[in-house]
């Protein structure tokens, strides 16, 4: 099961300048998490766009929950979709985006995102430069002058979006996921928030604040697999053995969850709560109680793989007793 996941957008934008229809993009999505032995997967959506020149990002999330509901409702995908809104606190269009969703939208996870530089994910200012000047190519003046817009516009927007994400995943019925907590603090206004989950906390002081305020912690499978965090927060390997790690996500490498599982099955010496991590607990933290556990008058979900040198290989994937792969 899968609680988050950048796949779906993977797929709509292959290449930085490239668009794939959505169609056919929801298709191939499916398509893989299937083949990977993905049965529920709660697709990532970002609400919450910047329109100005410079750096933007444009809106899509309206028009793309359209076609994939769309598509769910014929019968054309082979898993089962939810959407999870990723709502992007330093944009401009945050509020106004999310009041274009409603109940009847599948939204089972909405997460409070925020870019700003110096916050959470972007706390190491060096190591956002880093990113934004190899991904759009920003020279030093460039990137300064990105910085002080963004940080005003963070500053200006935060408490604001902040209050309408909380009311609309209220309005949803959605649980309310945190994102990047990186310190104390951040985890203190989670709780306050009423936040249930924690995806990427980027510290192990966060992850233990978020244990201790009864916040499911979520790490990334491809973490888990690299043996650390490719942005250099904290290990999700660390976080497992210090006894922090409730559930895994696939992020951004479908094929990463069952075998992160696999390797938690071996660090912890005890395979089944290592399933659980990537099965029972990502659906209690969804709040579904038809899945998750093989048990009679629950969803016929089951997949069927073997180990070879500490991979694992599917033999088999079926979702509601129909194989999918």
């Amino acid at each position: 099961m899968e609680l988050h996941t950048d796949n779906l957008e993977r797929h709509i934008r292959p290449r930085p300048s490239a668009y794939w229809p959505h169609k056919p993009a929801i298709a191939a999505h499916d398509a893989e998490l299937a083949g990977c032995g993905i049965t529920t997967v709660f697709d990532a959506i970002r609400v919450g766009s910047i329109e100005s020149t410079g750096v933007g990002f444009a809106r899509y999330a309206r028009a793309l929950a359209d076609e994939l509901l769309a598509m769910r409702a014929s019968g054309a995908l082979k898993i089962s979709h939810h959407i999870h809104l990723r709502a992007e606190i330093c944009s401009q269009t945050l509020a106004e985006e999310l009041a274009q969703f409603g109940p009847e939208d599948r939204i089972g996870i909405v997460s409070l995102m925020d870019h700003t530089p110096g916050q959470r994910q972007f706390a190491d200012i060096g190591q956002y430069a880093t990113y934004m000047k190899g991904k759009h190519g920003l020279s030093e003046e460039v990137f300064q002058d990105h910085v002080r817009a963004r940080t005003a516009l963070g500053d200006a927007v935060r408490d604001g979006h902040e209050a309408a994400t909380v009311e609309a995943a209220q309005r949803f019925g959605a649980v309310l996921a945190s994102h990047d907590d990186t310190t104390l603090a951040h985890v203190v206004r989670s709780a306050e928030h009423g936040i249930a989950l924690a995806e990427f906390p980027t510290t192990e002081e966060a992850a233990r604040a978020c244990r201790q305020h009864g916040i499911a912690v979520m790490m990334g499978a491809p973490n888990l697999v690299r043996g650390g965090s490719h942005s250099g927060n904290v290990s999700a390997m660390a976080l497992a053995k210090a006894g922090l790690l409730d559930i895994v996500s696939s992020d951004y490498v479908p094929a990463s969850l069952l075998y992160a599982a696999c390797l938690l099955g071996d660090l912890w010496g005890d395979l089944p709560r290592a399933i659980a991590t990537v099965s029972a607990a990502p659906a209690r933290a969804a709040g579904m109680s038809d899945r998750g556990v093989l048990a009679e008058g629950m969803r016929a979900d089951v997949i069927r793989f073997r180990q070879l040198d500490g991979v694992p290989v599917l033999r088999g994937v079926w979702a509601m007793g129909a194989r999918v792969a």
